[in-house]
């Protein structure tokens, strides 16, 4: 007779392509990919794939209640913006263990001008920002002319003058805002919140390269007034869980808060590369979900990697099951000799 495994699970909804991150967790322990297309490719890094109801549909959240219960899940994460309001109130309501903010902050972090505005109010720095309804003549230019719910970088333009930014606010179909074009580097910073909303750690990083929102090259940073800043937001918000903070340095208003995702950003593999031992954020959200108090260890991780992402792929059956056939056999990484 087989033993039974107690190890506590991990949920992750949305996972899309993420596969970075759920076999992450699934080295650690078992893991529930939870997305509703056939074809997200993470979803078979896990050790269970399944399909939920649509995020607006009332049986979501009793479908994830039911997993819970049936695989011993100890953490519910999201992966997209999606839903993240969705198991915040189902964690207030005693319905899941999901690591999220409060409702409030999700619902103001998922639209970028009430996460400007939040961000004020807490006095923590943020560009200045207004509504396509308030005086565009009397801006300073360039401005951002963005939407308010966007994601990956989606429907985002430069105007340079009032009327160019009115042509942008009518022809993005949805709401929008108007925002200072920050100059400067810009760089993101990657937290993580334990149940209380203490910051845990934070680790700066640079953007190096982009593409859809998503960053694909970046370096690790030890720059004292981030990780500062970084705690900053995560303690005023209280965010459980991950989140990733983008900034930049402006060179003539200074440090910025451009957008807070309170969930794992596009470039994990920088804060997973910079950790301590045992101390990844999948790692410790694993601890969490167990039981565990991790004590905050704010600016304690290496600096200084570089990492580079590429793409791979999976070959499904008419089951759509792997197949586990490679293109090209993955080979050990070895050492190469510098540049010349």
């Amino acid at each position: 007779m087989r033993e039974r495994d107690t190890r506590v699970a991990i949920a992750l909804t949305g996972v899309g392509k993420r596969y970075d991150i759920v076999s992450c967790f699934a080295a650690l322990t078992n893991t529930i990919a939870v997305d509703p297309n056939p074809l997200a490719p993470a979803q078979y890094a896990a050790q269970v794939r399944v399909a939920p109801p649509r995020i607006d549909d009332p049986a979501y959240v009793p479908f994830l209640q039911e997993l819970c219960e049936q695989h011993a899940v100890g953490a519910v994460l999201p992966l997209t913006d999606l839903d993240i309001e969705v198991l915040a109130r189902a964690r207030e309501d005693g319905l899941l263990p999901a690591m999220t903010p409060s409702s409030q902050v999700a619902r103001a972090t998922y639209d970028k001008y009430e996460a400007h505005m939040m961000l004020e109010r807490l006095g923590l720095p943020s560009p200045p920002t207004v509504l396509p309804g308030d005086d565009l003549d009397s801006l300073r230019y360039p401005v951002m002319v963005k939407p308010r719910r966007g994601s990956g970088a989606r429907s985002i333009h430069l105007a340079h003058t009032p009327d160019q930014a009115r042509f942008f606010v009518d022809y993005v179909q949805e709401p929008t805002m108007v925002q200072w074009a920050m100059g400067g580097e810009e760089m993101s910073i990657d937290c993580l919140g334990d149940l209380e909303g203490r910051c845990l750690n934070a680790i700066p990083r640079t953007m190096l390269e982009s593409r859809g929102g998503e960053s694909i090259k970046g370096q690790v940073l030890h720059d004292r007034e981030l990780i500062d800043l970084g705690a900053r937001v995560m303690e005023a918000l209280a965010v459980r869980g991950p989140a990733t903070i983008q900034i930049f340095r402006d060179p003539e208003i200074g440090i910025g808060i451009t957008d807070v995702n309170t969930r794992f950003g596009g470039a994990f593999p920088g804060p997973a590369y910079a950790a301590r031992e045992g101390r990844s954020y999948p790692e410790l959200i694993v601890r969490m979900a167990a039981g565990d108090q991790i004590e905050p260890h704010v600016g304690d991780f290496t600096s200084g990697m570089t990492f580079t992402r590429y793409y791979w792929q999976l070959e499904l059956d008419q089951q759509m099951q792997p197949t586990g056939r490679e293109l090209v056999r993955p080979e050990p990484h070895r050492p190469l000799p510098p540049r010349r």
